[in-house]
């Protein structure tokens, strides 16, 4: 296989992905490698709660050594979609207008420590203390609706400890393939709320470029520190990856927003005590010069995101609560993209802001509440979707959840495995400027209100 790139960040990143082995056991990775339940590290998974927050500022690599086991992962997530009204002409190919049973996806991951548990065979004792402080998430994904296999959410960590001052300081260098993956909260978009979906279900067609617009589609470095577990630091770049190497990684680039150049992304946060929990606020954001469906031939577009966020979680006793707010805010500079004629005006502005509030009990029955809001600049020609140019879209996402083996693990004989079972409705108050009831152009907001049915395995 030959691979054409000149990106020393995307043949890191490949690389990391081609080191998982095909081989996987029945058991999650990180579990296996601590010893300990999904519990431990998460409340509803995949929200992590304080410590699942420090095993992921230390690089994955924290260990117990338990057993001798790469570590490796597979989840699967079957689901049922029914839309308020069916979509003509079928929700996706070779599905039907409505109420549609899809495998939604299927992943399989190696992640934990780089070496497994293998770094002592591998570059003896001494060797080894280096080696464990390299770690790896690589997810390898199988997309059910549009059934093809690509390189999913991929990182790469070196991490240590140091004191400085007399202060406690973890930091760690990564290389990753989606900006605000390393990040330890849940209120940066990489795992932001809804942490699912349907893929057969319509979704707004605005969105900010941080906030997915790029994932998978870029590789990126950066360096971080939590200093005396308050203050968080990240600073890092991101540049598109080449139209061969996409391919190879089973990517699709056509039409693509290209970065040009390094796109620069940083991010501070504040992490205090309160309570029972924590109290977190903080700000990220990027910017980058872009080229419009990957053409060059009207110079490039500016757009820089701005994100601030909160977030305040606390344990006692059989209860849970996770709130969170984000948004995000976008300005958009369009020299290349209104030459091209995709769009009317000159710039435009987006902002999505998320509020969210989840809660589990005694480790197993979750509810979680979410309203989100799209808006910003109306653009005939940038939303030529929407009847009336608008982005504007707002509404509920409502989710129950039942997780029978997060405090067990699961049987003996498939421990350290979990399942989750949700049902979610999501509620459209407006979509892409369509408000509740029927404009000129005969649609309807609420003619997308989505009630989807998943059961998330992992072992």
């Amino acid at each position: 296989m030959k691979i054409y790139s000149q990106n020393p960040v995307a043949t890191l990143l490949l690389t990391a992905a081609l080191l998982a082995p095909s081989t996987v056991r029945a058991l999650p990775s990180f579990a296996r490698q601590m010893n300990m339940q999904c519990t431990d590290c998460h409340t509803e998974f995949p929200l992590l709660n304080a410590f699942g927050r420090q095993f992921k500022l230390s690089g994955y690599t924290l260990s117990d050594n338990p057993v001798q086991l790469p570590p490796v992962a597979v989840m699967l997530m079957p689901s049922f979609t029914h839309t308020q009204a069916p979509q003509v002409g079928g929700a996706a190919p070779g599905f039907g207008d409505n109420n549609n049973w899809a495998i939604t996806q299927v992943s399989l991951f190696y992640a934990g420590r780089l070496f497994g548990p293998f770094a002592e065979n591998l570059f003896g004792k001494e060797g080894a203390v280096i080696a464990n402080k390299f770690g790896i998430f690589s997810q390898t994904t199988y997309d059910g609706i549009g059934k093809d296999w690509s390189w999913d959410n991929t990182e790469l960590r070196f991490a240590d400890t140091a004191t400085v001052g007399e202060k406690d300081v973890t930091y760690g260098i990564y290389a990753n393939n989606n900006p605000t993956m390393q990040d330890p909260w849940n209120t940066a978009p990489a795992w932001g709320y809804p942490f699912s979906g349907s893929g057969l279900a319509p979704g707004p067609a605005a969105g900010t470029l941080i906030d997915g617009g790029v994932s998978q589609q870029v590789g990126g470095i950066g360096a971080y520190a939590m200093v005396a577990d308050k203050f968080y630091f990240d600073l890092g770049g991101y540049r598109t990856l080449g139209v061969h190497l996409q391919k190879t990684l089973g990517l699709d680039p056509a039409g693509q927003t290209q970065i040009t150049g390094l796109a620069p992304y940083w991010r501070f946060a504040y992490d205090k005590p309160a309570d029972d929990g924590r109290w977190e606020f903080g700000t990220f954001g990027m910017a980058a010069n872009t080229y419009p469906g990957r053409d060059s031939s009207a110079g490039h577009d500016r757009i820089v995101d701005y994100g601030f966020d909160t977030q305040y979680q606390f344990s006692r006793g059989p209860h849970d609560l996770t709130a969170m707010a984000t948004l995000i805010y976008e300005r958009q500079n369009w020299a290349a993209s209104e030459a091209l004629g995709n769009t009317d005006n000159a710039s435009d502005s987006l902002r999505n802001l998320k509020l969210t509030l989840s809660y589990l009990y005694d480790k197993t029955y979750g509810a979680t509440v979410q309203y989100f809001e799209i808006n910003g600049s109306s653009d005939a020609a940038l939303y030529s979707g929407s009847a009336t140019g608008s982005p504007a879209s707002d509404g509920f996402v409502l989710q129950a959840s039942y997780l029978p083996l997060n405090k067990s693990g699961g049987p003996s004989a498939w421990s350290r495995s979990n399942v989750k079972f949700s049902v979610q409705y999501t509620i459209y108050n407006r979509f892409d400027g369509s408000r509740l009831n029927y404009d000129g152009a005969g649609a309807n907001a609420r003619n997308n209100n989505t009630l989807y049915f998943e059961a998330w395995i992992a072992f």
